[in-house]
């Protein structure tokens, strides 16, 4: 009788433990996201629409800016760049993915570690790149009939910067695939052309949508290109940081924002059409995929990959040289004058060291807090309108220019009378906006590795009365431990190399390494800029292979489910 009595008590008590960890966990990711992105774009909107003075002048500035000319023209460059660059990084992206993921190429560790180069570095590296290969005194300047400054130097800057973020969410959609559907195509006599068409196009579609839109807002809301190699060619970005920087026009700033908040709302709304026609791609008694043998398909990826490859590494070898060479381009002599940074302005080593606690702190705990969100929203049922709030947050920050994330930050953090003014200009507010600000591509990523997953996990762990925690530990985050790790390895670059939206939250004493760059760019130190960017570059890449080494243990534990069973 006892026993009989202490189960229903047991039985309500993993279901209190569920309904805590899942309705409770929504409830605090929703209050970080509303801290963190909500009411900082809330700020933004006030700043833009108010009407006081030193405001950004109401509705009739609002009116005058987007009717005028220059706005027409700017806009007009802006969507030309970006539906440029997305129309040439996806379709190289999903080729460099696949070829990871669905080929037999050799070495493909080191192409995947090659490809992830531009995300070691500031958006500005690219450019100051291109700059000294086809700039007036460039390296190769006689292969170009122009110069690299105005649309074409941005394109390609913009190309080389956002190709490794389209790549992370394309090889998450890749990754896993059920062998039994590839068989049953090739029993049924399906060519390869026909298999892709029928089982791995509709399986990825909607990553690639995703992929491009993700390109599509990073291209139209990025500065640090167009301020290098853009010349007389504007764009919104570059306007909204010279209204800022360069004018102290605070309003006109925020008002160019909120303009480029738009492509995230439509994204949001044709990923959420989308996600009602998708089905899982994984179910629970899935078989591993394993490409067949094909020299000529092999051939022709190998080449793709080398290509993409050998562009990246001339453009960051390039940058890589500039920072040795004396005085470019009469005194090319090799020396480390330019990295001794206490005798340059910029923060000197006192940056570098920021930085380090900055991406370890963004990268450990905006991980753990980015996978159990997307867990939460994509893995549990119920809360269909928290869920929504959920997705439509984790959206917005895609298309937020970081200068104006970090202008509401100042606006809501700085604001007199709030009680967070304590966390202003200190490490702590740069981790929350860094997090914030890189959340979209993290998310995705997380996103695109738990749609893979069948609900029957889930329903497995319910029917054997396992608290969803519990499981979500043990066979979640194991399955998907790939996945999370690439988060981290994103976070982490992606703080090294910050500057727009740290801009305006750091203190003398917390000054970051990629706005000493920038510092020491505009101070005219060009070759301590460089040094700088490939210090980043150097550490962004050496904790990279460090975390690599360090997971592989975990990773071969983790994913022994992939192995195939003895006599297969």
């Amino acid at each position: 009788m006892a026993a009989v009595m202490t189960l229903p008590r047991q039985v309500s008590r993993a279901e209190m433990g569920d309904r805590l960890f899942v309705l409770g966990g929504k409830l605090v990711w929703l209050l970080l996201l509303g801290v963190a992105v909500l009411l900082p774009l809330l700020a933004i909107f006030w700043r833009g629409f108010s009407s006081e003075a030193g405001q950004g002048g109401g509705l009739v500035a609002a009116r005058e800016l987007v009717t005028s000319d220059n706005f027409h023209w700017l806009l007009g460059n802006s969507l030309k760049v970006s539906l440029s660059v997305a129309a040439i990084v996806v379709p190289l992206a999903y080729l460099f993915a696949y070829a990871l993921q669905r080929t037999l190429i050799p070495a493909k560790p080191i192409w995947r570690g090659l490809s992830l180069l531009p995300l070691m570095a500031p958006s500005m590296l690219p450019g100051i790149a291109l700059v000294y290969l086809f700039g007036n005194q460039g390296l190769l300047r006689g292969l170009l009939a122009d110069n690299i400054y105005g649309f074409w130097g941005i394109v390609l800057g913009e190309v080389i910067y956002t190709f490794p973020h389209a790549l992370m969410i394309l090889l998450s959609a890749l990754s896993l695939a059920d062998a039994r559907l590839f068989d049953a195509a090739s029993s049924m006599g399906a060519s390869p052309a026909r298999a892709f068409r029928s089982i791995t196009w509709p399986a990825t579609r909607q990553a690639v949508f995703a992929a491009f839109c993700l390109v599509f807002t990073l291209t139209i809301t990025d500065f640090g290109v167009p301020v290098v190699v853009g010349g007389d060619y504007q764009v919104l970005a570059l306007e909204a940081y010279k209204a800022v920087v360069g004018q102290q026009q605070f309003g006109r700033g925020a008002l160019i924002g909120m303009v480029l908040l738009l492509p995230a709302l439509f994204s949001f709304g044709v990923d959420t059409w989308l996600r009602r026609r998708h089905g899982d791609a994984m179910s629970g008694r899935a078989q591993v995929f394993r490409p067949a043998p094909s020299r000529a398909r092999d051939a022709c990826y190998l080449a793709i990959v080398v290509l993409i490859c050998a562009a990246l590494l001339l453009v960051f070898g390039m940058a890589v040289y500039s920072s040795l060479v004396k005085f470019w381009p009469y005194n090319l002599s090799l020396s480390l004058s330019h990295y001794q940074f206490e005798d340059t302005a910029g923060g000197g080593w006192l940056a570098y060291r920021n930085s380090l606690i900055l991406a370890l702190c963004s990268a450990l705990i905006g991980s753990v807090l980015i996978f159990t969100g997307a867990y939460l929203m994509e893995k549990t049922k119920g809360q269909k309108g928290l869920n929504l709030a959920l997705r439509l947050l984790s959206f917005v920050p895609m298309a937020v220019p970081g200068l104006v994330l970090g202008l509401g930050y100042v606006f809501f953090f700085n604001l007199n009378g709030n009680p967070l003014h304590v966390f202003y200009g200190t490490m702590t507010l740069l981790v929350v906006c860094t997090i914030a600000h890189y959340l979209t591509t993290a998310q995705m990523t997380a996103t695109t590795a738990l749609r893979q997953l069948d609900a029957e996990f889930e329903a497995a762990a319910l029917s054997l009365k396992a608290p969803l925690y519990r499981h979500y530990l043990r066979v979640t985050v194991p399955i998907c431990l790939p996945a999370l790790l690439d988060i981290v390895r994103y976070l982490f670059v992606s703080a090294m190399t910050t500057v727009s939206a740290a801009i305006f939250l750091y203190r003398p004493d917390t000054i970051l390494a990629a706005v000493a760059v920038l510092n020491m760019d505009d101070a005219g130190n060009v070759g301590g800029a460089a040094a700088m960017s490939t210090l980043i570059l150097f550490t962004s890449g050496s904790v990279s292979l460090l975390l690599a080494w360090a997971s592989r243990g975990a990773l071969r534990r983790s994913q022994a489910w992939r192995q195939s069973a003895p006599g297969q």
